[in-house]
């Protein structure tokens, strides 16, 4: 896949979790399917991390020095370390919102970059910045279908009308 495209993909997807989460109220943005399972303020605490620190971070990374190992990131532990569920949702929505307006700047603004350039990873094998880039995008898809089931999941408990006539789920 062309990288511009991913990139432009990247640009489409800020409006597609903005008009997903912009209206989430407390009880919505808390709500859990399973006792431990995210919550929408989780998973928005994680892209917003996932932008800063991970895909933004290592993709620079590779175009810049791939000849030196991946900066440690460690996602697993900020919920806990970070105080996930303690966050303001609309406040880490409107920033992980304003990191990936600088993410996709920044990306438009390369010049000529290699995206075959690859760091060796110390258990993965080689991260070429075009494998990152095309996993990135498959990221915000994974979370996007994760708070549409979310979302749906919400509706079914908190609506005392059924559902099926949406269509099957």
């Amino acid at each position: 896949m062309d990288p511009q495209h991913i990139i432009a993909r990247l640009h489409a997807n800020t409006s597609i979790f903005k008009n997903q989460l912009i209206l989430c109220e407390k009880e919505q943005y808390l709500f859990k399917t399973k006792p431990n399972a995210w919550c929408l303020l989780e998973i928005v605490c994680h892209l917003k991390d996932e932008e800063v620190e991970d895909f933004r971070t290592r993709v620079r990374h590779v175009l810049t020095t791939p000849d030196r190992q991946f900066p440690a990131f460690y996602p697993e532990r900020l919920p806990e370390e970070r105080q996930y569920l303690q966050q303001d949702f609309h406040k880490v929505l409107n920033q992980f919102l304003e990191e990936r307006a600088a993410s996709v700047f920044w990306l438009e603004s390369l010049q000529n970059p290699n995206w075959e350039k690859a760091v060796q990873h110390p258990t993965a094998g080689p991260f070429s910045a075009k494998k990152l880039l095309v996993n990135w995008l498959a990221h915000d898809y994974h979370h996007i279908r994760q708070i549409n089931a979310i979302q749906y999941d919400f509706l079914k408990s908190s609506s005392v009308e059924a559902l099926n006539y949406a269509g099957k789920w």
